[in-house]
């Protein structure tokens, strides 16, 4: 099909603290849109999934205030949630993928679980291919890296997937190599923080960034002793504990915000209490960074940064201090999400790429020796 043909293509984003949408005609960007939701809100909503009709009033007043009609649109691409662990790519929204997603089936209780009912929502209503790209839940992981001290208890792959490829794509690219030819440690740093080995184009390695596993983050509480837990939160209830783990846990839990920028100002102003918890956030990435670099036995080509609180001088100041002796570091703050979402939809819409199917089944189900 000629690439002169114009495609509408719309994408719908939910983050831990933010709703995203962008309207692109092919390649070119018509219009974004973001809103930012504190955690103060957000925790009124007994679950993620009840947050659904509150997100879509604000992508349909952002429809009507700025004009745009979808109907006719050519696909609708929903950010993808914990459906069961599949392998990289595109796949075609079905009632399935969209129950299961619902249903947290990989385990990973995450604002994304609303991007394939967003679009499903504005499907219904305009037409067009429902898509779902890279979702979080993408397992490439290698075999040592799913065990846990708890036999039948496996390691669960749970990180921010799509914008990390895409930003290591485009890393790759800035310095003349292939990506799938390269050993690069890349980090997502926003309301949630992934920090993933990738080995020749395969992930094999992360933190759980939605399971309280790695460093703590505007929204999340990061890794704890289990003894910790079980001591000083045992009279906690479940919701509460999953809470801490994904949206009022991390600078939340300490500030009774998530908003980073009211924060850093904080920082800025010499507040003793914010630089502490701040400066102790950057510490436990360049931690997190550094067991990477084990993972991939110290042969690191790139250290790559991307999510929006690279926007802050001191983030990237602490990291490439820390870690600067490990590898080139490359920052490109905010996130590729939309690009990589309008991207695979093209390729989709002008035949160059066949829509999988979702399975309905984890890629990984255990070892048949265990």
């Amino acid at each position: 099909m000629s690439d002169t043909k114009i495609f509408r293509i719309f994408v719908v984003n939910p983050g831990s603290t933010s709703t995203k949408v962008e309207f692109f005609e092919n390649e070119k960007s018509v219009l974004e849109g973001n809103v930012f939701h504190d955690s103060a809100i957000l925790k009124d909503f007994p679950t993620i999934n009840d947050q659904l009709d509150y997100r879509m009033e604000y992508v349909m007043k952002w429809l009507k205030d700025n004009n745009i009609d979808l109907t006719g649109v050519d696909a609708i691409v929903g950010r993808g949630g914990a459906c069961y662990p599949i392998e990289g790519g595109t796949y075609e929204v079905d009632d399935r993928l969209i129950n299961d997603i619902r249903e947290a089936k990989g385990g990973v209780y995450h604002s994304s679980m609303l991007g394939v009912q967003m679009a499903k929502r504005l499907h219904d209503e305009f037409g067009g291919r429902l898509l779902m790209v890279d979702p979080i839940v993408v397992d490439e992981y290698q075999d040592v890296a799913r065990i846990t001290g708890v036999k039948g208890i496996y390691r669960h792959s749970a990180t921010h997937a799509l914008n990390l490829r895409a930003t290591a794509h485009k890393y790759a690219k800035s310095v003349g190599r292939k990506y799938n030819e390269m050993n690069l440690i890349v980090c997502h740093i926003d309301g949630g923080i992934t920090i993933t080995a990738h080995k020749h184009g395969k992930m094999i390695d992360a933190n759980d960034g939605s399971g309280g596993d790695g460093p703590m983050t505007p929204t999340r509480m990061g890794t704890m002793a289990i003894t910790d837990v079980i001591t000083k939160l045992y009279d906690r209830p479940k919701e509460e504990l999953r809470s801490l783990c994904m949206a009022t846990g991390g600078l939340s839990s300490w500030f009774g915000t998530s908003n980073s920028d009211t924060i850093h100002e904080m920082v800025e102003a010499g507040d003793p209490k914010a630089q502490l918890i701040w400066n102790a956030m950057i510490y436990q990435i360049t931690k997190w960074i550094g067991s990477m670099a084990c993972v991939l036995h110290g042969e690191v080509d790139g250290i790559v940064l991307t999510g929006g609180l690279m926007r802050f001088q001191d983030v990237l100041g602490g990291i490439e201090e820390a870690c600067g002796w490990i590898a080139p570091i490359a920052s490109y703050p905010g996130e590729l999400e939309h690009e990589a979402m309008r991207a695979a939809a093209l390729r989709v819409l002008r035949g160059d790429e066949q829509a999988k199917t979702y399975p309905g089944k984890p890629r990984f189900e255990g070892f048949d020796f265990l």
